[in-house]
């Protein structure tokens, strides 16, 4: 489903970028040049980031049915290391909301009588990084909360 809605994308745009303009000066190239369509391509972070909220949705469900919880998934560690859109990002504010959360995400493991507690505390360190660097994704990580 997903390779035929790419395809689907990929065709329609490919066939409106192809109409001829009736003008055809030079100015009429150089602002064909500009609207030619890029992919947009995750950073590092942007795809952990992907990850982890993938990891926590199934980690939500595990701990709302009382199962057993696992281990703590190692890949949330490239939090520190992952290469973001803008470097500049990763700064002093990043590196300790960072650290709140795989301090959060570890006390789950180490302690699931409170994972609830633990979980919800790692939810609150992603929004509140969140708050003050890319606030687009706040909704979606509130539905992590387990209530």
């Amino acid at each position: 489903m997903k390779k035929v809605f790419v395809f689907l994308v990929t065709a329609v745009l490919t066939f409106s970028c192809g109409k001829k303009e009736e003008n055809k000066g030079e100015e009429t190239t150089a602002v064909k040049e500009e609207k030619q369509f890029e992919m947009y391509e995750m950073s590092e972070m942007a795809a952990l980031m992907e990850q982890m909220y993938v990891d926590n949705q199934r980690l939500k469900e595990r701990i709302k049915a009382g199962d057993t919880i696992g281990q703590f998934p190692s890949h949330f560690m490239r939090i520190h290391s992952a290469v973001m859109t803008d470097k500049q990002e990763n700064d002093a504010f990043f590196k300790e909301q960072a650290a709140n959360f795989i301090k959060a995400q570890e006390l789950i493991y180490k302690d699931p009588a409170n994972a609830k507690k633990h979980f919800n505390n790692g939810v609150d360190a992603c929004i509140k990084c969140h708050e003050v660097k890319c606030g687009g994704p706040i909704p979606r990580i509130k539905k992590l909360y387990i209530e």
